[in-house]
């Protein structure tokens, strides 16, 4: 029963790493495109250069937003046991 409970945990942790880091993805792929197709002074033409140059800050955004949920797992794991401690 505790192992099912354990596993159901971690399930739901990597959901939402998983989860994360989707949404960090797109949107540092889309912000990179948006930028290169409305930046002014910039040609407004998405060649290869600007697909590899967003795709690259669409893999950043997935890491820091993996490294959030990281850390914000953390914090609540340190809170639990405070919370656990006081009791």
């Amino acid at each position: 029963m505790v192992e099912q409970q354990g596993q159901r945990v971690d399930q739901a942790r990597e959901a939402r790493r998983r989860r994360s880091g989707i949404v960090g993805f797109l949107a540092g792929l889309f912000g990179g495109l948006a930028f290169f197709g409305f930046f002014p002074g910039l040609p407004h033409v998405i060649d290869w250069g600007a697909i590899v140059v967003s795709v690259v800050v669409g893999l950043l955004g997935r890491w820091a937003g993996r490294a959030w949920a990281d850390r914000a797992e953390r914090e609540q794991e340190q809170e639990q046991e405070q919370h656990d401690g006081r009791e």
